[in-house]
C-alpha cells in the first residue's frame, strides 16, 4: 500500500476514534438526566439536592475547560486526551457502582474533570491531523455529525437502560464503549511532537475561578433550605463573587493567563458569551423539570420519556445546522440571535401553560420544538462570533469560551431554578394543604418556567444591544462553517 494511503488510512481511523470519544463525552450529559428520577429515589436524594448530580459534572467541565487546553499544550494532546477518555471510564464505573449521594457526586465531578481534558484535546488532535483543504472540512463535517447525534442517543439510551435495567447502567455503559476509542486511539493517532515552548499553568487563575463558579452556584442551591435572606446562602454567595473577582484580577496580571482578558473586552465576543450563558441557564433547567413533569406528574416510563425528549433534540439540532445556517446567509448575526432566544422565550411561556392533565399533543410537543429550533438557531451566530477579531495566539481560548458560558450557565441555571421551583411548591402545598402533590410540582414548575422565558429575554436584550458585528459573505460563510462543526450542548446538559 503506498505509504499517502495508510497515512490517510490511519488518519481516518483516528477520526472515527476520536469522534466516539466526544460522542460518549456528549450523550455523557444527556442520559443521566432521563435516569435522574430513579436515581434520586434509589439514593434518598432530596428535591434541593437532585440538581447537584447534574451540575457537579457541567461546573466541572465548564470551570476546567481552559486549563484542559492548556494541559494539552503543555504535555501533549494525546497523552492529555487519553487520559480524559481512561479518566471518563474509570470515574463512570465508580458512578455505576455508588453506595451513596456523596460518592455519586464525587464519580460526576470526576467525569467532569475528564471531559474538560478530552475535549480540547480532541478537537486539537483533529486540526492538526486534517490541516487545510477538503479533507479539514470533511474531518470536522464527519466529527460534527457524530457527536450531535450524542444527545438523542443519550436521551433514548438513559431511558431503556433505566427501565430495562438500572440507572446505574446509565453510567456504566461507558466503560465497554469507551474501551473502543481508548484502544484505537493508542493504536492509530499519531505521537505528540515535541514543543519548542511550553506554556505556564495558571494554577491561580484555575483555583479562584472554579473555587469561585462552585460556590456562587452552592449558594443558590441553600436558599432552597435557608431561604435567600440567611447569613449562610449571602455569604456563600458573596464568597463566589469574591473569588470570580479575584481571578479577573489575577488573570490581569499573570503574563500567561489561562483567560486573556482582551477576549472579553470586544462587545461583540462579549455578547456572544454572555447571550449564550442566559441561554444555555434557562434551557438545563427547562429540560431537568421535563424530566420530573414527564415521568412523575404525567407517570411516563425512563424508556418513553427519553422518546418524549426526541422533538427537542432533533429540533436543536435541525436549528443550527439547518434554520441558523439559511438564516445566517440572508439575515444579521444580531437579528438571528435575538429572533432565536425570543422564540425559545415564547415556547418556554408554553410551557406554563402545563398541568396535572396535559396531553404530550400538541403542547408539549410545540414547546419543545419551539424551544430547540430557537436556542439551535441563536447558538449558531453565538459560536461563530466567539472567535470574531481574535489573533491566532488567542484563537483556541476564544473558541472554548463559548463552550464555557454554556456549561457555566446550565450549572448556575440548574441550580438557581431548581431552588425557585423547589420553594414554589413547598409554598403551594402550605398554603394549599389539601392539594395534591403533583399540583404543587406543577405549579413550581410553571414559576421556574417564567423566570426561564425571562433570561431568555434578557439573552436577546444583551444580543440586541451588543452585537453589531457586519461580515461580508465571505467571511459569514468561514463562520458558519466553522461554528457548525462545534460539538452542540445538548437538551439535557453538553
Amino acid at each position: 500500500m503506498p505509504a499517502h494511503s495508510a497515512s490517510t488510512g490511519h488518519r481516518s481511523l483516528a477520526l472515527i476514534f476520536i469522534s466516539t470519544a466526544q460522542l460518549l463525552l456528549v450523550f455523557n450529559g444527556a442520559i443521566l438526566n432521563v435516569a435522574l428520577p430513579s436515581a434520586q429515589q434509589d439514593l434518598h436524594i432530596s428535591d434541593g439536592g437532585r440538581q447537584w448530580v447534574l451540575t457537579s459534572y457541567t461546573l466541572i467541565f465548564g470551570g476546567l475547560l481552559l486549563l484542559g487546553g492548556r494541559l494539552g499544550d503543555l504535555f501533549g494532546r494525546k497523552r492529555v486526551f487519553l487520559i480524559g477518555l481512561a479518566g471518563l471510564i474509570l470515574s463512570s464505573a465508580l458512578g455505576g457502582a455508588a453506595p451513596n449521594t456523596a460518592i455519586l457526586l464525587t464519580a460526576r465531578a470526576l467525569q467532569g474533570v475528564s471531559g474538560a481534558l478530552l475535549a480540547p484535546a480532541a478537537l486539537s488532535l483533529i486540526s492538526l491531523a486534517f490541516p487545510d483543504g477538503k479533507a479539514r472540512a470533511k474531518a470536522f463535517g464527519v466529527f460534527a455529525a457524530i457527536t450531535t447525534s450524542g444527545g438523542a442517543i443519550g436521551l433514548l439510551l438513559g431511558g431503556l437502560l433505566t427501565e430495562y435495567f438500572s440507572w446505574r447502567w446509565a453510567l456504566f455503559v461507558n466503560v465497554p464503549l469507551g474501551l473502543v476509542p481508548l484502544v484505537g486511539s493508542v493504536l492509530f493517532l499519531p505521537r505528540d511532537a515535541d514543543r519548542e515552548h511550553r506554556t505556564r499553568l495558571d494554577l491561580p487563575g484555575t483555583v479562584f475561578a472554579t473555587v469561585g463558579l462552585v460556590a456562587l452556584v452552592y449558594g443558590f442551591t441553600l436558599a432552597d433550605s435557608h431561604g435567600w435572606g440567611s447569613a449562610l446562602t449571602l455569604g456563600s454567595i458573596a464568597a463566589g463573587l469574591v473569588f470570580l473577582a479575584v481571578f479577573v484580577l489575577v488573570q490581569a496580571r499573570a503574563r500567561e493567563p489561562l483567560l486573556p482578558l482582551r477576549i472579553l473586552t470586544e462587545r461583540n465576543r462579549g455578547g456572544a458569551y454572555l447571550s449564550a450563558l442566559l441561554g444555555l441557564l434557562s434551557l438545563f433547567a427547562v429540560t431537568l423539570f421535563l424530566t420530573y413533569y414527564l415521568q412523575v406528574v404525567k407517570g411516563y416510563s425512563p424508556a418513553l420519556t427519553g422518546v418524549a425528549f426526541l422533538p427537542l433534540a432533533v429540533a436543536q439540532v435541525i436549528g443550527a445546522s439547518v434554520l441558523g445556517t439559511w438564516l445566517m446567509t440572508r439575515l444579521s448575526s444580531r437579528a438571528v440571535m435575538v429572533g432565536g432566544y425570543l422564540v425559545a422565550a415564547a415556547s418556554v411561556l408554553l410551557m406554563v401553560m402545563l398541568g396535572t392533565g396535559t396531553a404530550f399533543f400538541p403542547l408539549v410537543l410545540l414547546s419543545q420544538t419551539g424551544l430547540g429550533l430557537g436556542i439551535g438557531a441563536a447558538l449558531l451566530p453565538a459560536s461563530s462570533l466567539a472567535t470574531y477579531g481574535v489573533g491566532p495566539q488567542d484563537a483556541g481560548v476564544a473558541s472554548a469560551m463559548i463552550n464555557i458560558s454554556q456549561q457555566v450557565g446550565g450549572s448556575i441555571g440548574i441550580a438557581l431554578l431548581n431552588t425557585i421551583a423547589t420553594s414554589a411548591t413547598v409554598a403551594y402545598l402550605v398554603e394549599h394543604e389539601s392539594a395534591a402533590q403533583n399540583a404543587g410540582l406543577v405549579y413550581g414548575f410553571r414559576t421556574a418556567y417564567v423566570w426561564a422565558a425571562g433570561f431568555l429575554v434578557a439573552a436577546a436584550v444583551v444580543a440586541g444591544l451588543l452585537v453589531n458585528a457586519r461580515l461580508t459573505r465571505a467571511q459569514r460563510d468561514e463562520v458558519t462553517a466553522a461554528a457548525a462543526a462545534e460539538p452542540r450542548p445538548t437538551p439535557a446538559g453538553t
